[in-house]
């Protein structure tokens, strides 16, 4: 729960990404500035693979999001910032929203790809409008670099 005077929690999801970054960043100075708790998360979006190769698929993808993981570890180990990471399975709009409910967290900080015009369009429905429209507690959100 918030605190009067900054946040005990914030939850960073990261997709693996080099631009997710941004996020990154911004999730552990809030977290440095507010001494909070940061809990970083990926997750497996269960809706990208076929019936073929389920298994190697969802395998790669789990490697890829420890790896994504232990890097947001790194950077919160370098700032004395408690970091707590989750990998989770599922559509990942509805889990970042339960894993805020399920975490306590105060604030959500993610990337998103700031596309404007025609590509918002058609990448509308994404990670990041979701969570906004949905979230309970703040969500910042970082223009993803690169």
């Amino acid at each position: 729960m918030r605190r009067a005077d900054g946040y005990d929690a914030i939850l960073c999801p990261i997709d693996g990404s080099s631009g997710s970054g941004a996020a990154v960043e911004h999730a552990c100075y809030l977290a440095e500035l507010a001494d909070a708790r940061l809990h970083a998360l990926f997750v497996v979006d269960e809706t990208i693979a076929g019936a073929d190769g389920w298994d190697v698929v969802v395998e790669r993808e789990e490697e890829r999001g420890e790896r994504a993981l232990d890097a947001v570890g790194e950077a919160g180990a370098e700032r004395g910032i408690p970091v707590e990471k989750h990998l989770r399975r599922g559509r990942p709009h509805e889990e970042i929203l339960d894993a805020a409910s399920d975490y306590g967290v105060d604030l959500i900080a993610m990337g998103t790809h700031g596309r404007t015009g025609i590509g918002r369009f058609v990448a509308a429905g994404s990670v990041a409008e979701r969570v906004v429209r949905h979230s309970g507690v703040p969500v910042l959100t970082a223009r993803l670099e690169g």
